[in-house]
């Protein structure tokens, strides 16, 4: 693993009235990555994102980015980081242009026109750059703030709830930008509650759930628990033991020989190695299916069943 860029050891963050939104987070964010951190609303996704972006301080627990203390190296760390909320503040009748260029400005760089305008245009706003804000659709606008978080060149940029309330075409398009803003080295951190956006997005997803990071897992090997189905097959008369063609690791008999539960996933069903294929092998060995059942594990199982294992 190389240096992560993000490091966050014991970070507990408590509000004045005693609520305790983040309870002991160890996170690192390795450096080219995107990092999809999923979770209910409420979760404390945002918090999260503000203490790492220094908006607001830790109640304990330390943050670095790219190696910066980012409470006593603030400017540093902060500088690193382009952050893009989920609503744009009040620029209405501001242009496209001075809001995105007044945006570097904040972060103490000099006016660099060429940056500017290669941003716009990686953002498909070149067109709209005297455009006042108010004049644009909610897309454009959503874009005008992926503008403003890159107008200093950060390194680190991190999308609250990218795509909420967006339209499924543009949400594809936001997903474009972002993996290109990736091939160019900026590490990404996206928070959302849409599991196919994490799907599509992330390399790595962190699930967090009341305060708490649960779970930090490569996307695929969490997808792989996520697109599991099982199915259970009540039987006619019980059986004692599984025949030998019914022997494989998906498939289990309960103990009183009564069901069989099948786990698979979706490739498998696609491969002809499914259901239909485990009711044919049924069928020539005479066993008798009384009743089928099927679930599907979805990211509140997951959940159910880390909060389970807490307890």
């Amino acid at each position: 693993m190389h240096d992560p860029i993000i490091s966050i050891q014991g970070l507990n963050k408590t509000y004045e009235g005693g609520f305790q939104a983040l309870k002991h987070v160890d996170l690192s964010i390795q450096r080219g990555e995107i990092f999809a951190l999923l979770g209910p609303n409420g979760a404390g996704k945002t918090t999260l994102i503000s203490l790492v972006c220094g908006l607001v301080n830790p109640t304990n627990g330390r943050i670095t980015v790219d190696g910066f203390d980012n409470v006593k190296q603030y400017r540093q760390a902060r500088e690193r980081i382009g952050l893009v909320p989920q609503e744009l503040t009040n620029e209405a009748f501001e242009t496209v242009w001075n809001t995105v260029s007044f945006s570097r400005g904040l972060f103490g760089k000099p006016p660099n026109p060429a940056h500017i305008e290669k941003v716009l245009t990686s953002l498909a706003l070149w067109d709209k750059r005297d455009n006042r804000l108010i004049t644009l659709s909610g897309g454009m606008k959503r874009r005008v703030l992926i503008a403003k978080a890159l107008s200093h060149e950060p390194r680190i940029l991190f999308l609250d709830e990218p795509t909420a309330g967006v339209d499924v075409a543009l949400r594809r398009d936001m997903w474009e930008v972002v993996r290109r803003l990736r091939d160019d080295g900026v590490t990404i951190i996206l928070t959302t509650h849409y599991i196919e956006e994490a799907e599509e997005m992330a390399d790595r997803i962190g699930v967090i759930n009341g305060g708490e990071v649960v779970l930090v897992e490569e996307k695929t090997a969490l997808m792989k628990k996520l697109g599991s189905k099982q199915l259970t097959l009540e039987l006619h008369t019980p059986l004692s033991a599984l025949p030998a063609r019914l022997q494989v690791d998906t498939l289990t008999l309960s103990d009183d020989g009564r069901s069989l539960v099948y786990t698979y996933d979706g490739h498998q069903e696609e491969q002809g190695r499914g259901v239909s294929a485990l009711l044919s092998v049924l069928n020539e060995e005479e066993i008798l299916v009384k009743d089928v059942h099927t679930r599907q594990s979805s990211l509140e199982d997951i959940f159910v069943d880390l909060v389970k294992e807490r307890s």
